[in-house]
């Protein structure tokens, strides 16, 4: 299975979408939107920002392993 390291992230309080790489060692509970400056933290029941707000879940995930 291909892990896949790109995903977009939606900033769900101005919409503004911007293309990350996630990290393979960590994950990553914050993620500040460069337009309107929001820290993002994961939804309930979500492990990190790109689970809840990204177009492709973080790479434990994507393998199956649980996160971290």
């Amino acid at each position: 299975m291909e892990i896949k390291l790109q995903s977009i992230i939606t900033c769900p309080n101005c919409g503004h979408k911007k293309e990350e790489t996630m990290p393979t060692d960590a994950c990553q509970y914050f993620y500040e939107c460069e337009k309107c400056k929001q820290v993002l933290k994961p939804k309930q029941g979500d492990c990190c920002v790109y689970c809840s707000y990204g177009t492709v879940k973080c790479p434990p995930i994507q393998v199956g392993n649980g996160c971290c």
